[in-house]
């Protein structure tokens, strides 16, 4: 029996625990950097696949599985364990537990793929030479992203990967498919948070008070400036601004506001360009009319870059055990992923792997309180990120 077709009847003898796994790390969500009961239980999990597990980043594991002659090569596989803020609205037997936190982003599916691509590596241990990491991160969802904090705690060190992949759930793509994309992936993400003062008072006497909604709706229209005539087309670029809070009435015009935002892009020279471009002209149009901004841009997570070589093999590897058909081309992403600050560090593949179902209505966007996953896609998981690991540690 070669590889393949072994990772394939393991992957479908593994799927129906791995589904079981999911589904409880699903009902019991945890917020970033407080993944301590699904950390507990992941590394439970490994025991009993006969795989130790060493904590890191207080709510983050690290764990090797070792093949013959474990010192000649090492490659990481990555997966996040937090949840969102977001209240459940499906009404499946295994619905959050947590009211007001859920996997709306697929981590629990991330994180049951690992476990259960890890117990397939375990029992083929002795058919590789090299050693596999297992990375389980927290924060993802939160800056400034565990994957930061792991790789400052020694994630990439002792023994350090030769590469590192990771995926994540797309529902956009059917199950039973998955997606890649050589280079240029995702994007960086800042956070940027303004406060514009002026001079409140009674919204009847505007001629009174330096009215600071007004000054922010100017604000808001200008800066689009910033995309539109000074990005270059060649670089894809994201201004957006999701939250504006005016404490005033409908009487009463307030003394700020307050706006905020993301930046995003994928070329660093513009990034820290456009920065400075965002301060002057918030700094100037607000002066121009009388009233003052002070202005607050987090740098966020870096963009993300897949290695051509890695993603490659990886490619490669997805046509060989899941067909051409089965393998699709993804664009451009304006999305961001801390994943990206391993990208940086060391040869980075992150792909997607296809979770919709449309005949049985699982359509839903992460991120959104109904979404879910056609579980048929945990056999694809599990088995395919067990063979590129494989075909990479024989690469």
């Amino acid at each position: 029996m070669n590889t393949a077709d072994k990772i394939k009847q393991l992957a479908k003898a593994y799927a129906p625990d791995t589904v079981q796994v999911r589904r409880h790390i699903h009902a019991n969500p945890e917020l970033s950097f407080e993944e301590y009961n699904t950390a507990a239980y992941v590394k439970q999990t490994l025991e009993r696949y006969g795989i130790a597990a060493e904590s890191m980043a207080e709510t983050g594991l690290v764990a090797l599985i070792k093949g013959r002659n474990p010192e000649k090569k090492t490659i990481a596989l990555r997966a996040d364990l937090d949840a969102l803020p977001i209240v459940e609205a499906s009404e499946v037997d295994y619905r959050s537990k947590n009211e007001g936190v859920m996997h709306a982003c697929g981590h629990d599916v991330h994180t049951a793929s690992l476990l259960g691509a890890a117990r397939i590596l375990q029992e083929m241990r002795n058919t590789f030479e090299g050693t596999i990491k297992l990375v389980f991160q927290p924060g993802e969802e939160k800056f400034p992203g565990g994957a930061s904090i792991m790789i400052k705690e020694g994630v990439l060190q002792n023994p350090a990967p030769e590469g590192i992949i990771g995926q994540h759930v797309f529902p956009l793509l059917a199950a039973g498919k998955v997606g890649f994309k050589s280079g240029m992936y995702m994007a960086s993400a800042d956070e940027i948070y303004i406060t514009v003062k002026g001079k409140g008072g009674h919204a009847a006497l505007p001629e009174m008070n330096i009215d600071p909604v007004l000054i922010s709706a100017h604000l808001i229209v200008a800066l689009q400036q910033i995309v539109s005539r000074y990005a270059s087309p060649k670089i894809p670029t994201v201004l957006s601004f999701g939250k504006i809070e005016a404490k005033g009435a409908t009487n009463v015009i307030p003394n700020e506001v307050k706006i905020e935002g993301t930046f995003r892009t994928m070329n660093e020279a513009w990034r820290r360009e456009a920065h400075q471009k965002i301060k002057k002209l918030a700094g100037s149009l607000c002066e121009s009319m009388g009233g003052s901004c002070d202005i607050d841009i987090k740098n966020g997570y870096p963009f993300l870059q897949n290695d051509p070589e890695l993603t490659g093999r990886a490619r490669t590897a997805a046509e060989l055990y899941l067909g051409t058909d089965n393998v699709v081309d993804l664009d451009l992403w304006m999305g961001a992923e801390d994943f990206a600050y391993y990208s940086q560090e060391v040869p980075a593949c992150f792909y997607r792997l296809g979770t919709r179902n449309e005949a049985r209505g699982i359509i839903s966007g992460v991120h959104t309180p109904t979404f879910d996953i056609d579980e048929a896609a945990l056999e694809t998981s599990i088995g395919l990120m067990a063979f590129i690991a494989l075909q990479e540690m024989n690469a």
